[in-house]
């Protein structure tokens, strides 16, 4: 009857099924491009003759063939990164496990690189990739060098430029309306503020209120009222004394009969001005821009807060000699001058004494240099000055702890 129907047969179906998945990579032979389920097929493969005339193709020409598988290899698997994950920082067993998806991929075993581990130190060589290695294993972040995307970033880093030279002239046009209304002598008043002090126990404190404030209270009040008041009071300049016993308090209060003006508050706070509004308004900008989830900074000094590095450097200090991917940095130790690529969440700033430089990490006044002025314990802030910049000479108060640190000597 011959061979009709094979292909719908049940053991052909079988074959096919087992065929569409993942097999293993040991029983691939890259040359033939043949797949073998198991140990057996694939020594009857490696001493049939078809493999090995594929061989002696190979072996005139091996280096051509390894380049080429290579850099198959590479195109299939940087093209995966770029499709599957973009610029986002990613561990390569991942991006190669997505890339062995598809049953028709470059098996590494055929390639110049023994392992995926190579293959990424030399995507980092060629700067392709930012290359880190952690004890979960290597991490990539694709270095996007796509024309429209390198102008896009020219555009934005121009834009950013241009609104830094706005704010900066801003401040010095601001710092410059200050400057001149000191020297014309135009201050704010501030409010007095001065205690009760009585000499004598015996005395009586009188609360009275001006005439002016009589006048303009009779002005509001309607003429019926006035008129019946006027004649209940014999002398018009008569006042209603509520006198307190002086052995119980030792006060006598004295108020005019028609006042009923509310007393006015011990402080006050004044109308805030143009310019100061200005001023707040741009420190919320600079704090919503500048404000950032990371914060390493190259020379400053921190502290390890973590115990996976063991004892040694436990509570020590170090200064941050080179920032990667920005969570990321390399601490040269103090004590011992070791080197340490370290995570931002395993580290702490450091605050020095009064009067030493620090830099702000984080906030509206991100990357500024200033001097340490004060530092509150009760409230973990600290104050410093701006050193240099169109801010030289700014106060800032009541900065957080953990957005300035020591900088190195």
């Amino acid at each position: 009857m011959g061979k009709d129907g094979g292909f719908l047969t049940p053991k052909a179906i079988g074959n096919r099924i087992k065929a569409k998945g993942l097999q293993k990579l040991r029983w691939y032979c890259q040359s033939c491009e043949k797949q073998c389920r198991d140990e057996n097929g694939f020594k009857c493969h490696i001493q049939s003759e078809s493999h090995q005339r594929q061989l002696l193709l190979v072996g005139e020409n091996s280096g051509k063939y390894i380049a080429n598988y290579s850099h198959e290899f590479h195109s299939g698997f940087f093209s995966t990164l770029r499709r599957s994950f973009g610029t986002k920082r990613v561990l390569a067993n991942t991006v190669y496990c997505e890339y062995i998806k598809d049953r028709d991929h470059i098996h590494m075993n055929a390639t110049r690189w023994v392992a995926l581990a190579g293959y990424v130190r030399w995507l980092g060589s060629q700067g392709l990739c930012e290359v880190e290695q952690t004890e979960k294993g290597w991490y990539v972040t694709l270095i996007d060098k796509d024309p429209d995307t390198v102008r896009r970033e020219m555009d934005s880093e121009r834009k950013d430029k241009m609104d830094l030279d706005d704010e900066q002239r801003r401040q010095k046009l601001i710092a410059e309306q200050i400057k001149r209304d000191q020297e014309r002598g135009i201050q704010l008043p501030e409010p007095v503020f001065t205690e009760l002090v009585r000499t004598d126990e015996d005395e009586k404190v009188q609360v009275t209120f001006s005439q002016t404030a009589v006048a303009e209270r009779k002005k509001i009040l309607p003429p019926s009222i006035l008129a019946s008041s006027s004649k209940k009071r014999t002398n018009p300049t008569d006042e209603i004394s509520d006198e307190i016993d002086p052995k119980k308090s030792k006060i006598e209060t004295t108020v005019d009969t028609f006042v009923f003006k509310k007393p006015l508050p011990v402080s006050s706070q004044r109308k805030k001005s143009a310019l100061e509004e200005v001023r707040e308004m741009e420190e919320k900008m600079k704090e919503k821009k500048n404000r950032k989830d990371h914060w390493l900074h190259e020379g400053i000094v921190v502290k390890i807060i973590t115990l996976k590095l063991g004892e040694k450097y436990y509570k020590k200090k170090g200064i941050i000699t080179k920032v990667e991917n920005h969570y990321q940095g390399i601490i040269k130790m103090i004590d011992t001058n070791d080197k340490i690529r370290i995570d931002q969440a395993h580290v702490e700033t450091v605050i020095p004494a009064i009067g030493k430089k620090v830099l702000i990490v984080n906030g509206a006044y991100r990357g500024q240099e200033a001097t340490l002025e004060d530092i509150h314990q009760d409230t973990f802030s600290v104050d410093v000055t701006i050193l240099k910049g169109s801010m030289i000479g700014t106060r800032l108060d009541n900065i957080p702890y953990e957005d300035v640190s020591k900088l190195a000597d």
